[in-house]
C-alpha cells in the first residue's frame, strides 16, 4: 500500500489597497515511505496541507480513497471534521482513532456501502470550539448567556472573532471552497445524494448545522455523541433549546436527506442524557428516526470507533 501525500503551495498576491487575492491551488505530488506519517490498512491516503481558504485559517486536509480507486469510476463523498484522529493513532494526541480505513474499506468489499472517498478536515485545536459552534443557533440565547457563554471560552483561548464563532465561515470552506476542489481532482458524484458529512461531539453539531445551512449540497449527516449542552456543565443551560429551535425550524425534509445521532451513557456523554428524549422527539416530528443509545459507551474515539460501521450504513446505503 502506498501512502501518498499533496503539499499545497498558496500564492498570494497583494494588491496596492493591501487586499489578497488567492490564485489557483496548485498542488505538488510528494511521495512518503509507508509508517512515516501515517499508517492505513488498506486504499491511499493524500494529504492537503495547509489548504488555504479566504474564510478560516488554513488547516490540513486527508482525502481517504479505496482500494483499486479508478478514474473510470464514480465516488460518493464523506466529510469528516477532526480529520487528524480517523486514520492513525499512532499520531492522535491520545493513541486513539475512528478506524476509517479498516472500516469503510470491510463495507465497501461486502457490499453494504457505496464506494466513497473520504475526506478528512484537521482541526486546529484553538479555533475548533468557535468552528464547530453553529452561529444562528447561539444568536437565539440570550445576550446575558451570549456573554457568559463567550467570556468562559475567553479563559481559555485568545478570542479573535470579534464576538462571533465562525462556524458560517467554516461551512463556506466547505462548500465553496473544499468542495470544488475535492470534486475537480477527484472521480467523484457531486450531488447532494452522494455527499455526506459527519463528525463528533462538536463534530456532531456542525455537521447538524452543515446539512441545515446547506440541504441543496449535503444529502445526509450523522452527529456521534453530539455536544447538545454546547459547553460543560447542565446546570440552569439554555443552550440545548436553541438547538432543538433552530433544527425544529430548519430541519431538510426527510424525504431526500438522511440523518443519524447517537449517543453514549459514560464520561461526557452523560450529561446528554437529560436532553435525549427531546432531541428524538424532534427527529421523530420531522420523520427522522435514528437517534440510536449505546450504553456503556463514552466519549472518545474508541467507542466511535466501535459504532462507526452503523452510521457509516445509514449515510452510505446503496440505492
Amino acid at each position: 500500500m502506498k501512502v501518498k501525500y499533496f503539499a499545497l503551495v498558496l500564492v498570494l498576491l497583494v494588491t496596492a489597497c493591501k487586499t489578497v487575492t488567492k490564485k489557483n491551488v496548485k498542488t505538488t505530488d510528494v511521495k512518503s515511505k509507508k509508517g512515516i506519517d501515517s499508517n492505513v490498512s488498506s486504499g491511499e491516503l493524500y494529504r492537503i496541507a495547509g489548504f488555504p481558504s479566504k474564510f478560516i485559517t488554513p488547516r490540513n486536509v486527508d482525502i481517504w480513497v479505496p482500494e483499486n480507486y479508478s478514474k473510470d469510476k464514480k465516488y460518493a463523498v464523506l466529510y469528516v471534521h477532526d480529520g487528524q484522529m480517523l486514520f492513525d493513532d499512532t499520531k492522535t494526541w491520545n493513541k486513539q482513532e475512528w478506524g476509517f480505513d479498516e472500516t469503510i474499506s470491510k463495507l465497501i468489499a461486502e457490499n453494504k456501502i457505496k464506494n466513497t472517498i473520504v475526506v478528512g478536515i484537521w482541526n486546529i485545536a484553538k479555533l475548533r470550539y468557535t468552528d464547530y459552534y453553529p452561529q444562528k443557533p447561539f444568536d437565539l440565547l440570550t445576550q446575558k448567556s451570549r456573554d457568559s457563554l463567550l467570556a468562559g471560552f475567553k479563559k481559555q483561548v485568545k478570542y479573535t472573532y470579534k464576538e462571533r464563532f465562525n462556524s458560517d465561515e467554516y461551512l463556506k470552506f466547505i462548500v465553496t471552497e473544499l468542495k470544488p476542489y475535492i470534486d475537480k481532482n477527484y472521480a467523484t458524484k457531486s450531488d447532494a445524494s452522494n455527499t455526506a458529512i459527519m463528525g463528533s461531539s462538536m463534530g456532531g453539531l456542525i455537521s447538524m448545522y452543515a446539512i441545515c445551512e446547506y440541504p441543496e449540497v449535503f444529502g445526509a449527516a450523522a452527529g456521534l455523541s453530539t455536544h447538545w449542552i454546547g459547553t460543560y456543565s447542565n446546570k440552569n443551560n439554555p443552550i440545548p433549546a436553541t438547538f432543538l429551535a433552530y433544527m425544529d425550524a430548519n430541519l431538510p425534509s426527510s424525504k431526500n436527506h438522511i440523518l443519524y445521532f447517537d449517543y453514549g451513557t459514560e464520561t461526557l456523554d452523560a450529561r446528554y442524557l437529560p436532553y435525549q428524549d427531546k432531541f428524538t422527539a424532534l427527529l421523530k416530528k420531522h420523520g427522522y428516526t435514528t437517534n440510536l443509545k449505546f450504553e456503556g459507551g463514552e466519549h472518545s474515539e474508541k467507542s466511535w470507533r466501535k459504532r462507526l460501521e452503523i452510521p457509516l450504513k445509514v449515510l452510505l446505503k446503496k440505492e
